[in-house]
């Protein structure tokens, strides 16, 4: 089991995918716990990685394809959660 803490920003530090079937559990900053698989987890990186993309005018791999600079690392290290999300 996997034991990760929400910030006080609503955020926990996730900067890859988890095994699918691994469980997740997230102590939330109001003191509530909850548990996950590592499938909802990686859904909820998702979400967070393409609102990312999608916020800085990146395409779907990562890339800037307006300029002459290419980003490698076109990642996030911190998803937001919140307590009561769907499992």
């Amino acid at each position: 089991m996997i034991q990760l803490k929400q910030d006080s920003d609503g955020y926990v530090r996730m900067s890859r995918h988890f095994p699918a079937k691994t469980l997740i559990s997230i102590t939330f900053s109001d003191g509530s716990v909850a548990e996950y698989t590592g499938r909802r987890m990686n859904e909820i990186y998702d979400e967070a990685l393409a609102s990312y993309r999608l916020g800085n005018n990146l395409d779907a791999k990562g890339f800037d394809r307006n300029t002459k600079k290419i980003h490698r690392r076109n990642a996030v290290d911190h998803v937001p959660v919140q307590a009561g999300m769907t499992a």
